[in-house]
């Protein structure tokens, strides 16, 4: 039969104290009995094991001297005889919870602490304590901590700083605090927390369920109170007594709104204002007060009437909100003493909400009084512009300027000339009649502007000083004459014919003609009639010399000098002679200069800036070369040790350079690439052989090399190893011997030169014309070479 716990567990619903798991009990007992027909009841038995209790519960915090008594654990099988023995694992399993192995009673030895640990998971076993056989499956049960209010409320984020706007209304929210408790909320009100103010009445509230702080009183002004301190409490236990509390602090501070419009401390302010005062300079301050803060503070001063606006500005200084007052025009003691403002300061930021309390500025009356004040003299003019003709005599009058002394004596003006100024002096000034004249020659070619300054000084008062730019223009005259515009050299072609334009040239003139020069041109009349060159005057400011003759040689006259006679149009005209220098110069068909003296060896050959790089760097990568050349032949090793008795001590090195190729006296060199050649020299080396021929039948010859030709090349470097072999004159050691050979009967022939027959031939060279003037000499000198072969 199966077994399981028993149903009645009278005792430890006794000791649990609790009447719903009662009831849960007896409702599952009614329902698991059966009425029998006898009347009798049936207990219906599961087939299985049967817990009725899947938790229990312990009341946390427990101080008894005694282990605390939890629950009892009971099993079908269990006759009460002790045959039966509960075991208990899990959580805590014969630390924390023990139990007695026969009567199954669970006890609770330590005190617990459900805010650390609120339930613990653990087994129970009923087994045989005879045969250790399980009577009962292992089953799983919660004992559960039972909570106690032992938590008081806190606020983990506590204290608070807050800010709310002066003058809100009633009820405006501040802020929400909120405080926790660590007792369990779903039992009893352990965790049911209550707020109330302790401090900050009447002018703060809380809500007692969300901890919303509000404004309670209204109109509270920033500028009256600005700081408030709040102490908020939290009650568990919904406030009853007996509950737990803890509390926090909340500073509350008001912000500034504009409530408060700009004042000017007095309606009627005085100031003095020298009439030397400085125009855009600051000559006053005025301030209006303002028990705001920040912007709500700012204050724009403006001056509401016409007399003030038209002579002084304001501005705000925004560090100390103060209005400053500065000149917009020079003060006149003489024209006007006193000067009466009407100054208003308004706040530039109006909130709308209280323009009930009226309008945010306020005006105050400024009088300025004007200082008199000695002051330098004052000229008519800010500047003067004065004109005097070059070359006028020394003390010519060139202008004259006045001052005067503004102030009501009037005193006498003296006038000077700035001395400080660089330069050469060229004028004077009358002290009492400010009277300017030259004191030397004027030339407007040299300098045709003079800037002077003028200084002007009271006689009762000597250091008041005034002073007033004067600029002269010299005015111009005729006095120089023209000349030609030109002193570079005139070209002539060789091959110009008579009435042809050789250069037009152009004149220049240092005086100015305010309609502009006009120039004439001629020929020198006191002078011969010019046989080569005559002069064309095109009325157009410029002339043309044209030639009047043909076939100009620079062999038989290189240069000419052609004086030129230019006349101006100025008032007295005045004329001038310039020499012009020709040269003649060879041309090609259109006209260009093909080479004119040695001028251009590099401009006429046409070679440019990067040309004459490019021939720079290959004469420097040349020479690097060379120098390598050399550095590589120092270099060479010489032989390690020479025996003075070694065999070829007798061996003599020479370095010799022979001819080059025109040296054909010293050594054949068909020898060393035509082996018909070196046959013929095989006998005599150090003498050049005459040409020999084998010759037949009439009018036939054979040269060896055509007998050669047909050896074997096998068979030619053989006889040449004999040779070598059997010559006594070679060294007696190994030594490397190369032979070119040079094969006979190519059909394109040979392109040596050694073989090949000098021919003149007759070529024209006049194309090398068209190639430009670089090339001009190259044909020059093939020419007078042609010239002197068929000569």
């Amino acid at each position: 039969s199966s077994c399981r716990f028993s149903q009645h567990f009278t005792a430890w619903e006794i000791h649990n104290v609790n009447v719903f798991s009662f009831f849960i009990y007896f409702l599952f007992f009614f329902f698991n009995q059966t009425k029998l027909a006898n009347g009798e009841t049936e207990v219906h038995h599961r087939p299985k094991r049967g817990w009725i209790w899947n938790q229990f519960f312990v009341l946390e915090e427990h101080m008894g001297p005694e282990a605390q008594y939890v629950g009892k654990l009971h099993s079908n099988s269990d006759k009460g005889d002790g045959s039966v023995k509960y075991i208990l694992s899990g959580e805590g399993a014969g630390t924390i919870f023990i139990i007695d192995e026969v009567t199954g009673d669970i006890h609770a030895t330590k005190s617990l602490d459900r805010e650390r640990k609120t339930h613990y998971v653990l087994h129970a076993q009923a087994l045989d304590r005879n045969t250790k056989e399980a009577l009962e499956p292992k089953s799983e049960f919660i004992i559960k901590v039972q909570d106690i209010n032992d938590n008081a409320p806190k606020f983990p984020d506590g204290p608070f700083v807050a800010m709310v706007p002066e003058m809100s209304e009633v009820g405006t929210s501040v802020l929400q605090v909120t405080a926790t408790d660590a007792d369990d909320p779903t039992y009893g009100n352990s965790a049911r927390i209550v707020y109330s103010i302790l401090q900050g009445q009447p002018y703060f509230s809380v809500d007692p369920k969300t901890g919303i702080i509000r404004t309670a009183l209204a109109n509270m002004d920033r500028e009256a109170r600005e700081h408030y301190t709040v102490v908020i409490q939290a009650k568990d236990m919904a406030g009853q007594v007996g509950g737990l509390s803890g509390s926090t602090t909340i500073n509350i501070t008001l912000t500034d709104v504009n409530d408060n419009p700009p004042k000017f401390p007095q309606k009627n302010y005085q100031l003095y204002v020298p009439e030397s005062a400085q125009v855009g300079k600051p000559v006053g301050k005025i301030k209006a007060n303002d028990e705001d803060l920040g912007i709500n503070a700012d204050i724009k001063y403006s001056i509401i009437n016409s007399e003030g606006a038209n002579m002084f500005s304001i501005s705000t200084d925004r560090d100390t909100r103060e209005g400053i007052l500065s000149l917009k025009k020079p003060l006149n003691y003489e024209k006007k003493k006193s000067y009466t403002l009407h100054i208003e300061g308004m706040n530039t930021h109006v909130d709308p909400r209280f323009s009930y309390l009226g309008s945010f500025k306020d005006t105050a009356t400024l009088k300025i009084t004007v200082g008199d004040v000695d002051e330098a003299p004052v000229f008519s003019m800010d500047y003067y512009i004065m004109e005097v003709y070059e070359n006028a005599p020394i003390g010519t009058e060139v202008g004259t300027v006045t001052a005067q002394d503004p102030d009501i004596k009037n005193s006498p003006v003296r006038y000077y000339l700035d001395i400080k100024e660089e330069g050469e002096r060229y004028f004077k000034i009358d002290e009492s009649h400010g009277i300017i004249r030259t004191i030397q020659p004027l030339d407007r070619e040299d300098m045709p502007w003079h800037n002077i300054t003028v200084m002007a000084s009271d006689v009762d008062n000597p250091s008041l000083l005034s002073h007033v730019p004067a600029t002269v223009q010299v005015l111009d005259v005729n006095d120089n004459p023209p000349e030609i515009a030109t002193q570079e050299e005139g070209i002539v072609c060789e091959s110009s014919r008579p009435g042809q334009v050789i250069q037009t040239v152009t004149a220049m003139d240092k005086d100015d003609f305010a309609n502009g020069q006009r120039f004439s041109f001629a020929l020198p009349s006191h002078l011969p009639v010019n046989p080569n060159f005559t002069l064309k005057d095109n009325e157009d400011g410029t002339a043309s010399i044209i030639a009047r003759r043909r076939r100009f040689s620079h062999l038989t006259q290189e240069l000419y000098e052609l004086p030129i006679v230019v006349w101006d149009n100025g008032e007295p005209s005045l004329s001038g002679t310039s020499t012009l220098t020709l040269r003649v110069c060879p041309c090609q068909r259109h006209g260009r200069v093909r080479m004119c003296q040695g001028e251009a060896f590099l401009s006429s050959a046409g070679l440019s800036t990067g040309a004459l790089i490019a021939i720079l760097l290959c004469i420097v990568i040349l020479l690097a070369i060379v120098v390598l050349f050399i550095t590589l032949r120092r270099s060479k090793k010489e032989p390690l040790i020479i025996s003075e008795e070694d065999v070829r001590e007798n061996v003599v090195t020479y370095d010799d350079e022979g001819g080059g190729e025109e040296d054909t006296e010293a050594f054949d060199i068909i020898a060393l690439r035509n082996p018909a050649a070196a046959e013929e020299l095989k006998f005599r080396r150090d003498v050049r052989p005459e040409a020999r021929q084998h010759c037949g039948p009439p009018r036939t010859c054979q040269s060896p090399a055509l007998e050669l030709d047909e050896v074997d090349v096998h068979e030619f470097i053989k006889q040449r190893l004999v040779e070598a072999d059997t010559d006594t004159s070679v060294p007696p050691y190994d030594s490397l011997q190369t032979y070119a050979y040079e094969g006979q009967g190519s059909p394109t022939g040979t392109i040596s030169p050694l073989d090949s027959p000098g021919t003149q031939s007759e070529q024209d060279y006049n194309y090398l014309d068209d190639w430009g003037p670089e090339f001009q000499k190259l044909a020059e000198l093939y020419e007078e070479a042609e010239s002197e072969i068929m000569t």
